[in-house]
């Protein structure tokens, strides 16, 4: 078989994995220990995340007339793709996170819904929180000012409500004068 039949296989591996890709990012894996990018691959694989360690040229070849070809730059020494095909920023939001741990982790660039960024954007772009975390946020600014009200409202119909309130409130005044 040549050796062109047994590239073919991988390339078009690389290029299935990126085809749909709300995100691809390149890293440096170089220096990690086998400890290292085993709990790396661990925490990618947990967050939906395919990781995978390919030759820059199968990588060059798939990422020919795509999006991802803005990548070639940084197709240098050994290179890993991260690929998520659900959440635009796990991928560097989960190898930022990693990171800090490994600092031997170098985070070359990436893609995220189409733009392209360097390691300072993708790093950027590890900051905004999942999609999940937005919409937590979201609901609880709005839930809060309707818990706020219903707590209040709770308070005044234990104390008898608001007429008893207003009553209790009346002969307090009345008699604040009159010990003047």
């Amino acid at each position: 078989m040549a050796k062109v039949e047994l590239k073919q296989p991988i390339v078009a591996e690389i290029s299935e994995a990126i085809k749909d890709a709300q995100s691809v990012v390149l890293v440096d894996h170089r220096g990690l220990t086998v400890a290292e990018d085993t709990q790396l691959r661990r925490n990618l694989r947990a967050a939906g995340i395919t990781y995978k360690v390919y030759k820059n040229t199968m990588m060059r070849f798939a990422f020919k007339d795509t999006d991802c070809e803005q990548l070639d730059q940084f197709l240098e020494g050994p290179s890993a793709m991260a690929v998520s095909k659900t959440d635009a920023t796990a991928p560097a939001r989960e190898l930022a996170k990693f990171a800090k741990t490994a600092p031997k982790l170098e985070i070359k660039g990436g893609i995220v819904e189409g733009g392209f960024y360097d390691a300072k954007g993708i790093e950027a772009i590890a900051s905004v929180p999942s999609r999940e975390e937005l919409l937590s946020r979201l609901l609880g600014s709005m839930q809060s000012p309707i818990t706020n009200f219903a707590r209040v409202m709770n308070q005044l119909a234990e104390k008898g409500g608001a007429g008893a309130a207003a009553a209790e409130a009346a002969p307090a005044a009345e008699e604040a004068p009159a010990e003047a």
